[in-house]
């Protein structure tokens, strides 16, 4: 099956018209990072940026170059622990929302 449109384009589109799709991958990002799946949350939280923040404007905000910031949120990047809050803490207020962690029993 043919894509008639890219995917990228489409989450950024919605995340831009869709308040609560923006927050809800915001959400996604943090569980999967606090659930053990960095690789899925660095992912979810470059296409976050790229539908909200943008690179630029995050470089600006967190004081690291945008080039540096783009590496951290690739298939492979390993940003440490700090930048990774800053990405979070910058996307965080762009969004206007607050974490709050809650632990539940296991499956």
């Amino acid at each position: 099956m043919v894509l008639t449109r890219d995917f990228k384009e489409t989450v950024k589109e919605r995340a831009t018209r869709d308040p609560a799709f923006a927050k809800a991958m915001l959400d996604e990002a943090a569980t999967a990072f606090l659930n053990g799946e960095p690789h899925v949350a660095r992912l979810i939280l470059r296409d976050l940026v790229n539908a909200s923040v943008g690179f630029e404007e995050l470089a600006t905000e967190t004081n690291r170059p945008s080039k540096s910031l783009h590496r951290m949120l690739s298939e492979k990047g390993n940003p440490s622990m700090d930048n990774l809050a800053a990405i979070f803490g910058a996307v965080r207020k762009r969004l206007g929302v607050a974490f709050e962690a809650h632990a539940v029993e296991a499956a």
